[in-house]
Order: structure tokens, then C-alpha cells, then sequence
């Protein structure tokens, strides 16, 4: 049975003590504050950055975080322990999601087991049932081994021709081994959640699923700064009936999650260290089943600088910079009720994405109905702000 149970030793990465680690907190009595790790404690540095978009906006993130003037005002362990499970302590702090004024975007079928998905998702039209037969269908036509393939290349050209000669093209497909990446909006900025938090499911959904991903962090001129976790909680029934309605798929209340802290690049930790990095899921169910897998981003089919590239440049400008979703290789199709009917969350579901060098995102899923409502936007950001002094020109 899942609980939601968060500790320092399981959030952190594993070399915590080396890394550069900021992230956010609502503190009762001031708000949304932005807050750096140091030796077990969260130290407030919203003095010297008010936002997140601020601090990557430095020429140097990481030195910059590491010589400002902080506050300290918490046990990680402690606001870790206020979570929604446990009756959530409004007088006490917690964690938000690591970013506030980026935009929120997502790169889809970046990986081959994910084009192949949603290929069968498209087929199907929504009916997890007819998966399975449809699974078979193309990979005896196809095979699954798309990963060789460089996106736009002759050679995936010409698998693309000879799959519309069999009537097996798709738009998935397109955007899988087609020069063009899929660069799509996850929500709006501040409507993400952080670790510890509820996360939603639209409650008309019945086949749906958790996608565990590298979030990179990308200033307004286009520079990766660093990189944390993320739940880019899909639905395949919504999407699966057309794609048309990717955005219903994808951005409902809570339904984007991001955590636990946003590890800023420096000598320690790199771009490189993010293509070779292995982002773990887990999932445990009130019922006691346990879903496992993995992602390997040394399978990505297009270079993360690719995708960033593809999503901010001259034809496509992000003032206050932008957070952007890598893909994922985990597709799971294991069956949970009946056979052939494949995987789908429940109420309750504890689902955990960790990487050792980013630590653990861990929330429960829930119907976003049923999750915390999002209030706080840009604009009560700007006047707390306001009201704390700490807006600048």
C-alpha cells in the first residue's frame, strides 16, 4: 500500500552536498519564497531573487545562488513532513514546484517505445482494450526500433514513405522521425505543483498514465541552466479519441508536477550528465500493485540542446524563459485489472520519479477536482511581492 511519505535522505540526490539546489516554499505570513538548500536547511533568498526567472537570468546561476545573502528558516525534513496526506499545517511551510514565471512547455514522442504508444493510442481512438491487438500489428509491420534513426534523416524519410505506402503513417510518427520536434504548452506558468503535492486526473479520464521526465530550465536567451524532475501526467484515452485534444490531455488542475529542486549546471553537474541520465518511476497503489520502470535518455531520439533549440530562437521568444519537458521512453503496458487492458492510475496512486542526481518527485494522484485548487497566479505573485518590498526595476 502507497503512503506519501517524504524524507530528506529519499528527496535529495545522492551528492546533495555538492549540488547546487534551489527551489521554492510558501511561507505562512509571507508566501512564495525562493529558497536554497545548505546543509539540511532552506535558507530564503528571495532578497536577492525574487523569482526563479530571475536567478536563471544570471550569467552564472549556481555562483550567483551561492553568494547570496539567505535567511534560514527551515528543516528540509520538516517541511518535507507537511504534505496534503498527512492534513497539510497551513501555519507551517511547504515546497512548490522549482519555477514560477517560465513558460511550461513539453517535447512529445522523443523516444521510440513513446512514438510506438502513441501510434496505438491514435489507432485504438481512446480504447485501451484494443491496444494490446493493435501493439502487435504494427511492430510485426515495423519492428520497435525507431532509435536508430536520426529525426529528418534520408533514412527515416524513407521509412516514412514506405509506412504511408502499407497505410500505417501516422502524425505521431511525423513528429517522431520528421525533421519538425513536437513542442507543445504542459499549463500555464505558476500552475505547476512540487514534490509532496496532489496531482490530478481529469475525473472523465480512464486510461491514463504517469510520464517521468528531465525538465531542463532555459533562460530568455536560450541557455540551459539546469535541470530537475517531472510528471507530465498524461491522458491516453483524451488523447487517443484525437489529437486535437492534446491540451485537455494535458493541462487540468494539477496535473503538472515538478520537483523536488532545480539543480543548477556548474562545474559539478552539466548538460553531458543529463544525456546519459537514468530517471526511475514507481508506482504503488492502495490495492498493493506496484508499477516499476525506467527511462534512459542516452535513447533519446533527439538531442535535448535539439529540442531547446527547436522551442526558443528567432521565430519563438520566452522573456521570462521557460522550463521544458524532455520525453520519456516509459510507455507502461503492464496489465492492472483485466488482461489486455494495460495500466491506468487510481485514486491514491503514490508515484515516484527519482534520478540519483536529481533526487525524487513524489505526489499522489488524485481527480483534479479533488486536488488543491489553483489561486495563486502571476498576478498575486507580482503584488506579494510588491507588498514585501522586494520588486525591483
Amino acid at each position: 500500500m502507497g503512503r506519501l511519505v517524504l524524507s530528506s535522505e529519499s528527496t535529495l540526490p545522492k551528492d546533495a552536498g555538492e549540488a547546487s539546489l534551489v527551489g521554492r516554499a510558501w511561507r505562512p505570513g509571507l508566501g512564495p519564497s525562493v529558497v536554497r538548500l545548505r546543509e539540511g536547511r532552506l535558507e530564503d533568498v528571495t532578497a536577492a531573487f525574487p523569482t526563479i526567472r530571475d536567478l536563471c537570468e544570471e550569467a552564472d546561476p549556481a555562483a550567483a545562488l551561492a553568494a547570496a545573502k539567505g535567511e534560514a528558516f527551515a528543516d528540509l525534513a520538516a517541511v518535507l513532513a507537511n504534505t496534503p496526506e498527512e492534513g497539510r499545517d497551513a501555519a507551517k511551510p511547504w515546497l512548490l514546484a522549482p519555477i514560477d514565471l517560465q513558460a511550461v512547455k513539453a517535447a512529445g514522442v522523443t523516444f521510440a517505445v513513446s512514438m510506438l504508444e502513441r501510434v496505438i493510442e491514435e489507432r485504438a481512438r481512446g480504447n485501451a482494450d484494443a491496444a494490446a491487438a493493435i501493439r502487435a500489428e504494427i511492430v510485426a509491420m515495423v519492428g520497435d526500433d525507431f532509435a536508430k534513426l536520426k529525426p529528418g534523416s534520408p533514412q527515416a524519410m524513407k521509412l516514412k514513405e514506405t509506412l504511408i505506402a502499407q497505410g500505417a503513417w501516422s502524425q505521431y510518427l511525423e513528429v517522431g522521425i520528421g525533421p519538425d520536434a513536437e513542442i507543445f504548452s504542459k499549463c500555464q506558468c505558476m500552475a505547476a505543483v512540487g514534490t509532496g503535492a496532489d496531482a490530478g486526473l481529469h475525473p472523465g479520464s480512464s486510461w491514463n498514465n504517469p510520464e517521468p521526465e528531465v525538465v531542463l530550465a532555459v533562460s530568455s536567451a536560450g541557455k540551459i541552466v539546469g535541470a530537475t524532475l517531472g510528471n507530465d501526467v498524461n491522458l491516453r484515452d483524451f488523447e487517443g479519441r484525437s489529437a486535437l485534444l492534446l491540451s485537455k490531455a494535458k493541462d487540468n488542475n494539477a496535473s503538472c508536477a515538478i520537483g523536488p529542486f532545480l539543480r543548477l549546471f556548474d562545474s559539478r553537474f552539466t548538460l553531458d550528465d543529463v544525456r546519459k541520465m537514468r530517471v526511475d518511476l514507481v508506482v504503488e497503489g492502495e490495492d498493493g500493485f506496484r508499477l516499476e520502470g525506467f527511462s534512459t535518455l542516452s535513447r533519446i531520439s533527439r538531442d535535448p540542446a535539439d529540442l531547446v533549440g527547436q522551442m526558443i530562437g528567432p521565430n519563438h521568444q520566452y522573456p521570462d524563459g521557460a522550463v521544458l519537458f524532455l520525453g520519456t521512453l516509459f510507455a507502461p503496458t503492464e496489465d492492472r485489472d483485466t488482461p489486455g487492458g494495460g495500466f491506468t492510475h487510481k485514486t491514491d496512486d503514490i508515484v515516484t520519479i527519482s534520478a540519483p542526481q536529481l533526487g525524487a518527485l513524489v505526489n499522489r494522484m488524485r481527480s483534479s477536482d479533488q486536488c488543491a485548487p489553483w489561486t495563486f497566479g502571476v498576478s498575486h505573485l507580482l503584488r506579494n511581492l510588491a507588498g514585501r518590498g522586494l520588486l525591483r526595476a
